[in-house]
């Protein structure tokens, strides 16, 4: 952001960018740039490919965001007690706070954060910001997973998806700056079929973690958890034990994986029908569950402005729906391996995902 000649003071409702000597430098920004984009070629290596397909504008803040969602979904397995990692989630909403008022502390995502929200202020000319409520809201929901708790549900699984990589996407599209319910109906259910293969994807992980030193320098083994719904495990029969004693030979996991990848399958059919619907009829044909959120801060361009807007807003929004590919093609790979979650090809870098997504961008297809 170029320097002021004079102090001058740019607020945005809540958030106000102040010019002053904590700002971050170019050469900082370059820095946490290459920092973050490290970060999520190592840890999320599909949101790396599908930049591509962000509009160059809004790069630094999907960066920025995935590198935020790898830090923070990474506490759990990086801090020893979940009051460390409260601790290091506080420290997160302080550093959102001050990131989006144009002072961040001395931390890569932050600064990229911040240097993201300055560039759409100026962009929007203030009319557009991310909201510092939705950055909140998948900080509580990861504290909240801190010691891997069970999901009651299926339902419940869908919620945690909705409130961390569906409202990543939210984030994603204000930073276009796009502000269509349409968009963010669509994305919402990708996102959640996206946070639900996350979880699946995780559950070797977290069922078998890795073994952590101890006061006397041996190694002792974590206690691991299922992270399948309860009211899943129920219906296909899978115990907890019997999936730490066999593995994927359990009876009824894969039944269960099934069950839930079943679910996650299902949101990305509802987006492709939205979309299709949009096109063919002028309308998605049902109502946004989470469109009167309270966290939304800014106002929608109403749904009622015809079929030719909200054409051109999903058109602009293209994309950030992309990770449906990843998750699709995820899926796939899932099914070939008979829903065996253990199958060490799942855990294999997708080398076909830039030609499946540059294929289904240029056609505009999920």
């Amino acid at each position: 952001m170029p320097a002021a000649s004079a102090p001058q003071r740019r607020c945005l409702e809540s958030q106000c960018f102040t010019p002053s000597a904590s700002q971050p430098s170019a050469d900082e920004v370059a820095k946490a740039r290459a920092y973050c984009a490290h970060l999520v070629r190592t840890h999320d290596a599909p949101s790396h490919v599908l930049q591509t397909f962000i509009p160059p504008a809004a790069r630094d803040a999907h960066l920025a965001l995935r590198a935020f969602n790898i830090d923070v979904a990474q506490v759990a397995d990086t801090t020893s007690t979940p009051t460390v990692g409260m601790m290091r989630m506080q420290f997160w909403r302080d550093a959102i706070a001050k990131a989006l008022a144009g002072t961040p502390p001395k931390e890569p995502v932050a600064i990229l954060l911040a240097n993201a929200a300055a560039d759409l202020h100026a962009r929007s000319h203030g009319k557009a910001k991310l909201s510092k409520n939705w950055f909140h809201r998948v900080i509580n929901t990861r504290e909240q997973h801190l010691g891997n708790p069970p999901y009651p549900t299926l339902s419940s699984l869908e919620s945690y998806a909705e409130n961390t990589y569906s409202t990543l996407m939210y984030l994603t599209l204000s930073a276009l700056p796009q502000a269509s319910l349409t968009a963010d109906h669509i994305a919402s259910h990708i996102g959640k079929a996206a946070g639900i293969a996350a979880v699946l994807r995780g559950i070797p992980f977290v069922a078998f973690p890795p073994q952590q030193p101890t006061i006397s320098g041996t190694a002792g083994q974590a206690q691991g958890a299922v992270l399948l719904p309860l009211d899943v495990m129920a219906d296909a029969g899978v115990k907890e034990e019997a999936v730490f004693r066999e593995g994927a030979a359990a009876p009824g996991l894969r039944d269960a994986v099934f069950a839930v990848a079943t679910r996650a399958n299902d949101h990305l059919i509802t987006a492709r029908e939205m979309l299709s619907k949009l096109r063919s009829e002028g309308s998605v044909g049902h109502d946004f569950e989470h469109g009167d959120d309270a966290e939304r801060g800014f106002e929608y361009s109403s749904e009622a402005t015809g079929q030719e807007k909200q054409l051109a807003e999903v058109e602009q929004a293209f994309g950030v729906f992309m990770p449906a590919i990843a998750t699709q093609s995820w899926l796939d790979r899932l099914q070939k391996a008979d829903f065996d979650l253990f199958d060490p090809e799942l855990r294999k870098v997708d080398w076909k995902l830039p030609w499946k997504a540059y294929w289904a961008y240029s056609r505009r297809k999920l």
